[in-house]
């Protein structure tokens, strides 16, 4: 499809309502960054009544910091959509089996013990927690969990948890096969290339985007939605703008319908910038 500057045909002319963007490797820079020229785009959309949710794997609290300097309220889809937040409010959740989680704990623990650099947090929703002493995974787990807590034992943490974030020190893709057999109809999405997410059934990121659509009476036509890595798949499916950042993974390329230029270049900001003004 042929296309204007950064727009594709037909984008200037949509009636756009929803705009959902992934964080880490889209929206954000290397240094985890929101690009300055960001924030005028988002007065301008909050001023004409388009709604910005940003869409992550990571904690709701640690976005809602990450938001503090925009003086209005946001939605969020946070958790990779186990839990959506509105007006400060908690809109949807969604909770894993128990058994899992103890399945997930022990398979972990087992791995660790064999020499893997495998390791665990457990995301509630009133925050998150893990058991390792490992200060290199203590420092990327506080990267993403503004509210974290140690406990000596994660299996023995009351309550359901809404996610469970699995953190290989090598290479994510290559550890999922440990936990396919346990995790059943569980959702299971490599969400970078050091962390493996697992949700309750049917829970991902797009579970989120409906809900918020629903909200705001948005469908996919009216939908723009930026992602790069597997655990956006979904959230590109239910936008029928959908833009892959240039440097995504090659599935995500495949599957959405557009390409931004790269996290790096600021391409959200780019495309955005070019859709406010024409």
């Amino acid at each position: 499809m042929t296309q204007r500057g950064l727009l594709p045909d037909g984008l200037a002319a949509a009636d756009i309502r929803l705009v959902v963007s992934d964080m880490d490797g889209t929206l954000l820079d290397d240094a985890g960054r929101v690009p300055e020229a960001f924030w005028p785009l988002l007065a301008d959309m909050t001023a004409r009544g388009i709604a910005f949710v940003p869409a992550s794997g990571r904690q709701y609290y640690t976005l809602a910091e990450i938001f503090a300097p925009h003086p209005g309220s946001l939605s969020y889809i946070a958790e990779n959509g186990s839990m959506v937040m509105h007006d400060g409010e908690l809109l949807a959740s969604s909770n894993i089996d128990p058994s899992v989680t103890a399945a997930v704990v022990d398979t972990v623990r087992a791995a660790a013990a064999a020499g893997r650099r495998l390791y665990l947090i457990v995301h509630r929703i009133d925050g998150a927690f893990i058991e390792s002493e490992d200060d290199h995974f203590i420092g990327h787990a506080r990267h993403y969990c503004a509210r974290l807590e140690h406990v000596a034992d994660q299996s023995e943490i009351p309550g359901d948890a809404v996610k469970l974030a699995i953190f290989d020190a090598d290479d994510a893709e290559t550890s999922a096969a440990l936990f396919t057999s346990i995790v059943g109809d569980h959702k299971m999405a490599v969400s970078g290339h050091h962390w493996i997410d697992i949700t309750a059934p049917g829970t991902h990121k797009a579970t989120g985007v409906a809900a918020l659509q629903e909200l705001v009476g948005a469908g996919p036509e009216n939908t723009v939605a930026f992602g790069d890595y597997l655990n956006d798949l979904e959230m590109l499916d239910a936008a029928e703008w959908s833009f892959a950042m240039s440097n995504a993974h090659p599935e995500v390329l495949e599957r959405a319908r557009y390409r931004a230029p790269t996290n790096l270049e600021a391409g959200v900001v780019a495309v955005l910038a070019q859709l406010l003004e024409e």
